[in-house]
């Protein structure tokens, strides 16, 4: 599976951006899809999660701000992010995997977009 996010970039805080993830390969292999996030000298967290019958699953710190979203005919998933703060600021990574369980470990990753939230 290969991913292509894009969609970062330099917000003020309040402001908003919205990321975009496509992948190409096997619908087996995508059947779980998500964001993670990863700040200087902080392991990798997960951000939000959606499967492909749209189940959805959001760390705390962004529930009621960033929204998942999943177009299964273009195998992509968006990432809107409301009302960012800055320690929002990461380098962002999409992940696919088949099962939720062990996506971090198995799935496959994008190549990361860096989100900057300046205060």
């Amino acid at each position: 599976v290969q991913l292509q996010a894009s969609g970062g970039g330099l917000v003020q805080a309040g402001g908003s951006l919205r990321l975009s993830c496509a992948a190409s390969g096997s619908i087996f292999s995508t059947a779980v899809m998500g964001w993670y996030r990863q700040a200087p000298g902080s392991q990798r967290e997960l951000v939000a999660q959606i499967t492909r019958g749209g189940t959805i699953k959001y760390v705390d710190s962004v529930k009621g701000r960033f929204a998942i979203s999943r177009d299964n005919a273009r195998n992509t998933i968006y990432l809107q992010m409301n009302s960012l703060k800055p320690e929002d600021t990461a380098v962002y990574y999409c992940n696919a995997a088949r099962w939720a369980a062990d996506a971090s470990s198995s799935g496959s990753w994008g190549q990361g977009t860096q989100v900057t939230v300046s205060s």
